[in-house]
């Protein structure tokens, strides 16, 4: 394994990561300085899922064309541009500044959809059978980013004023670019014969027509669409449940602080344990299994009123989310031929990017019927996606499948 490139994959995602929560401690600073009401603010923040959600297959199909390398570059010098926006959005007023971030927010999400091709790379790189324990260091990106992003917004906030977070993200985006310019080398070089010219939507089609990697991309979406119930309402239902006053704000960190126990949790299991795991039994059992530890810790939460079992269920809750992503993809990336690496996995990412986008207003709308809804709801999908799995993939490859067979 190429270590000093797969450093900067892991570096390019990690800064994706937090560039996506280093503005969460700015959303209340966005309806007081500029007026933008709570629709507004779902906008803006929905503009980055959405986007990755379109641009995803474009980035990975386009990868698996001209390279890996020099989408990565492109997209990371992007991301300089919508953090150096963003920061000088916060010198205008009003509508004006709203639309810049608009626009910041949907740049930032054409530049994160690079994660895909963060994956082909790793696919690229790593043996199959060593595959899955490499894509858990995406995983220990995400929650590393999970717990660096919002915490580094508030720092920044603090130091350098609302303009902070842009300025400080803009130059770890150029210290990235420059980390790949010298030390990312190519992984993939595409020949004529393997250059596809599937359309965008044709290459959903050509994915989904293939039964396991339809179930791994629809497992996929259902399982971040779980995680992003407990994303949206966990603050509502704790502040609630323990009479938290969010203006105060010791009782608004003990939010922040259960995240980041949550991200700890998920960097350690999917840095350490999830490739000894899926040694041990497989891909599609850790599939399944992380998807029953979700259904049955995330359905309690929202009646739990004493600080020991909330945690307890929460560290339940962070495994099983934990677990599911890096098998999911380690698999899609072995039944995947390399010259589709890019284009498969882009798809399964952009079904990730929908489910964060629809899974907020699930929970939204569910909650003001009552909190513990969305929460159950999620439990019983939770269940459901487990039994799916269940079906389709441990009934169908009860072990793991092998390199190079190129079907699904």
């Amino acid at each position: 394994m190429k270590k000093p490139s797969l450093a900067v994959i892991f570096i390019t995602i990690l800064l994706d990561l937090i560039g996506f929560g280093i503005v969460l401690p700015l959303l209340p600073i966005f309806s007081q300085n500029y007026g933008a009401a709570g629709w507004m603010i779902g906008g803006i923040m929905a503009s980055y899922s959405l986007m990755q959600f379109i641009f995803s297959p474009v980035w990975g199909r386009l990868s698996d064309r001209v390279g890996r390398r020099p989408i990565m570059l492109a997209s990371t010098s992007m991301a300089i541009v919508s953090y150096v926006v963003f920061a000088l959005g916060t010198g205008l007023e009003g509508g004006s500044a709203l639309l810049v971030f608009l626009l910041s927010r949907s740049l930032a999400g054409i530049c994160g959809a690079n994660i895909t091709v963060g994956q082909a790379y790793v696919a690229d790189i790593t043996p199959p059978e060593k595959r899955s324990r490499s894509m858990g260091l995406i995983g220990v990106a995400f929650g590393l980013g999970f717990i660096i992003g919002p915490a580094l917004g508030a720092f920044s906030l603090s130091r350098f004023g609302v303009a902070g977070p842009g300025w400080v993200a803009a130059a770890m985006c150029l210290l990235n670019f420059c980390l790949a310019l010298v030390f990312l080398k190519e992984s993939w070089t595409p020949r004529a014969e393997h250059i596809q010219q599937r359309p965008h939507w044709a290459q959903w089609k050509h994915t989904l027509s293939q039964p396991t990697l339809a179930t791994l991309t629809g497992v996929y979406f259902l399982a971040t669409f779980c995680f992003t119930i407990f994303e949206t309402t966990l603050g509502l239902v704790v502040a609630d449940n323990f009479s938290l006053d969010l203006h105060q704000r010791g009782d608004a960190h003990v939010i922040g602080y259960l995240f980041a126990f949550c991200g700890i949790i998920g960097a350690v299991v999917q840095g350490g344990l999830i490739g000894r795991l899926v040694a041990a039994f497989g891909e599609p059992r850790i599939i399944a299994a992380s998807m029953i530890l979700v259904a049955v810790s995330l359905a309690p939460i929202p009646y739990l009123a004493s600080w020991v079992p909330l945690i307890g269920f929460l560290a339940i809750l962070s495994v099983g989310s934990s677990l599911t992503r890096a098998p999911i993809f380690g698999m899609l990336s072995i039944l995947t031929p390399q010259e589709d690496q890019g284009a498969t996995l882009g798809v399964a990412q952009s079904a990730g990017s929908s489910a964060r986008i629809l899974g907020p207003l699930f929970a939204g709308s569910l909650f003001q019927f009552h909190p513990a809804i969305p929460f159950v709801m999620g439990s019983l999908l939770a269940l459901a996606t487990a039994v799916l799995a269940a079906r389709n993939l441990i009934v169908k490859h009860p072990r793991q499948p092998r390199p190079g067979t190129g079907t699904a």
